[in-house]
């Protein structure tokens, strides 16, 4: 799901909060991010590390911000590190502790002063000897759609939440698009008009909770 966040609309928000908007506004006017800045949220592996690696590769300005529970074990990352010292920050953000999104946001706020794109990649679909995916009705469990839902659903809209006055302060510029954008990824078994056989319940809820 795509979010265009259209830097002409109103943002409501607390005094506080407006001026974070002009601190973020006025340190993104003096040091102008030729090809954006962008965060990969859940770049450890998978589709959040293929993300990191083509912003990188295809825009040889543009810079980015992954995060994952684990930077030191992100080998992934690490190697991409020693390719693009310059232009890729790994910063650790763990979606179940709102204090580190904070800080995420904290580490773009003072390092770029604005973001243009905001890539929520984390899901959970099974931990072993924790979480595992629903087969029957008889094996769901309420730890199991708890902590589906706090990482697949709670984690990203938290992480738009913290991030939201950095992408008001980017918006495109410095991109080719004229409006920051934000990229939740969901599941197609996140659909209910998709779910006729059932199972995954966990991880149908959440993705679903994620999708609206």
């Amino acid at each position: 799901m795509k979010l265009w966040l259209p830097t002409s609309h109103a943002f409501m928000a607390t005094p506080s909060a407006f001026r974070s908007v002009r601190r973020a506004c006025s340190a993104s006017s003096s040091l102008k991010w030729e090809g954006g800045v962008s965060m990969v949220q859940g770049a450890s592996r998978g589709i959040g590390l293929e993300f990191v690696k083509q912003l990188l590769e295809k825009n040889d300005k543009g810079h980015v911000v992954a995060t994952c529970r684990n930077p030191d074990r992100a080998t992934g990352l690490v190697d991409l590190k020693d390719k693009f010292a310059e232009r890729l920050n790994i910063v650790p953000l763990d979606l179940t502790i709102e204090s580190t999104i904070e800080a995420s946001a904290k580490f773009i706020r003072e390092k770029y002063g604005s973001l243009n794109l905001l890539i929520n990649a984390s899901g959970i679909l099974s931990i072993p000897n924790v979480l595992q995916p629903e087969t029957t009705l008889s094996k769901v469990e309420r730890s199991s759609l708890m902590l589906s839902y706090e990482v697949n659903a709670v984690g990203p809209i938290l992480t738009i939440k913290h991030m939201w006055p950095l992408l008001k302060a980017g918006g495109g510029s410095g991109t080719e698009r004229d409006v920051a954008v934000v990229a939740n990824l969901s599941a197609r078994v996140g659909s209910i008009g998709d779910n006729h056989l059932g199972g995954w319940h966990s991880y149908r809820s959440s993705k679903a909770a994620l999708n609206q």
